[in-house]
């Protein structure tokens, strides 16, 4: 069983060290661990001090791509390298190499396919009271998205078997969190979190400049994601809102037309007849977008049986260890 631990990076030259000396050296249930850096871009010493510290893989990003981006890269990676189980850790220490253990072992179990590291956000200090309850409200919705109950969905710390990466779909360039547990509960990957612990931040988060910025951008994100996964319910649902209130004001204007001729009240039935149009729009893209989603569907059944027999054929023609780090370029 072989566990490779990715670490997405941008300018973490003061942070890398400390993160990659906290990382596990053995587990139990794991018979080889390996580390991968993915440098998105970055301007300082990342690369030399992840080569110096000794990771098995690096991936260079010529330029920033972002953190989305590069989740994607490492996967790939990290796939074409062997690996079983897939950890996804965070440069700035903010996670605790130890609860590693913790995180893989519902996926040694086949409990699990993916596993969500729930922080205790509420005994958090290095969180305002502002982006608790944000955090709160943003991981109800991802909940109601996805129709998982994943408490904490912006976790970065999680983990991963090998099928469910082979599965793995991010198509957003912000952020791979919210938008894959989305998948995996719409296309029901097994999914659970487990509760970790957290070390004081060395630095402030990068994901984004403001908090605004940040409700905004998660917020499209899901709805983006929802979108995907269940068009029909979603263009179903905004229809309601033109489609209810145009034959309201249809059926006042037929009251009129019967009793009174209906004198005065065309602008009325050019008003129902618009909203009554709109709502009937709202119908035909929903069916028109499950009708792609569908064909969605079957595309991503190819995909993951092509990436599985490239990766699973590149996984059995290389059984050495290779005692060099390996440097990609995307």
């Amino acid at each position: 069983m072989k566990l490779i631990i990715q670490i997405p990076c941008f300018n973490e030259e003061e942070t890398l060290r400390k993160t990659l000396d906290d990382l596990p050296r053995e587990i139990v249930g794991i018979d080889e661990i390996e580390y991968l850096v993915i440098n998105d871009g970055s301007s300082d010493k990342t690369t030399s001090v992840a080569r110096d510290w000794g990771v098995n893989y690096i991936v260079n990003f010529t330029q920033n791509k972002g953190l989305a981006k590069g989740f994607m890269a490492g996967i790939d990676v990290a796939l074409e390298n062997g690996a079983d189980i897939i950890v996804n850790t965070d440069a700035d220490n903010q996670y605790q190499g130890k609860d590693i253990e913790r995180l893989v072992q519902p996926i040694l179990e086949q409990r699990a396919d993916i596993v969500i590291g729930e922080r205790p956000i509420a005994d958090t200090e290095d969180f305002s009271w502002l982006k608790k309850k944000l955090q709160r409200i943003g991981s109800w919705a991802v909940r109601q998205a996805s129709n998982t109950d994943i408490p904490d969905a912006p976790s970065g710390f999680r983990a991963f078997s090998r099928e469910a990466a082979l599965r793995l779909n991010v198509v957003n360039d912000y952020t791979y969190t919210l938008e894959t547990i989305v998948q995996a509960g719409r296309e029901k990957i097994p999914i659970v979190s487990v509760p970790i612990d957290t070390n004081n931040a060395l630095r402030p988060s990068r994901l984004a400049k403001t908090m605004l910025s940040y409700v905004r951008t998660s917020m499209l994100t899901i709805l983006r994601a929802y979108l995907v996964y269940k068009p029909l319910k979603a263009f179903l649902f905004l229809s309601i809102f033109p489609t209810i209130p145009g034959l309201i004001i249809w059926i006042r204007f037929l009251y009129f037309f019967i009793t009174i001729g209906g004198a005065g009240h065309i602008q009325s039935l050019i008003l129902a007849c618009t909203l009554i149009i709109i709502g009937f729009v709202c119908v035909m893209i929903g069916i028109l977008g499950d009708t792609i989603c569908a064909n969605r569907k079957i595309l991503q059944d190819v995909q993951y049986h092509t990436r599985k027999q490239y990766y699973d054929g590149v996984k059995l023609s290389e059984p050495h260890k290779r005692e060099e780090c390996r440097i990609y370029y995307r």
